[in-house]
């Protein structure tokens, strides 16, 4: 999946899955430290990998699905859908991610939400 979001890297996706906001935040505005750092997280995306695996706990919802709909529908609510979120998942959708504030909310706080509901449903 870390692969997958690189490829939109420029815009820090992969950094914000992997649970790197502050990074992602700099990727996002910076495209990518103007696509030199995106070139050089292909290499690093492995250790990125390993750390997010210990910090997360998987579970019921599951975080690659939910990173593929916030990445590529986000600003329709669909992850938030996913997530059982029906409330925000309309205001969304009624508001196109809330003006796109909502989606960029989403992509610094997404891992934290999934990790929230996959612990409770345990």
């Amino acid at each position: 999946m870390g692969y997958l979001l690189w490829i939109f890297g420029f815009i820090g996706a992969h950094r914000f899955y992997y649970g790197r906001q502050i990074t992602g935040v700099i990727w996002f505005f910076t495209l990518g430290l103007l696509f030199v750092g995106w070139i050089i997280d292909l290499l690093l995306i492995p250790g990125m990998a390993r750390d997010a695996d210990h910090r997360y706990d998987s579970g019921e919802t599951d975080y690659d699905l939910a990173w593929i709909l916030l990445t590529f529908l986000g600003v329709f609510g669909i992850h938030r859908f996913y997530m059982g979120k029906i409330f925000t998942g309309l205001l969304y959708l009624l508001t196109l991610g809330l003006f796109g504030i909502g989606v960029l909310y989403d992509f610094l706080t997404l891992n934290g939400q999934i990790d929230d509901l996959n612990r409770r449903r345990h």
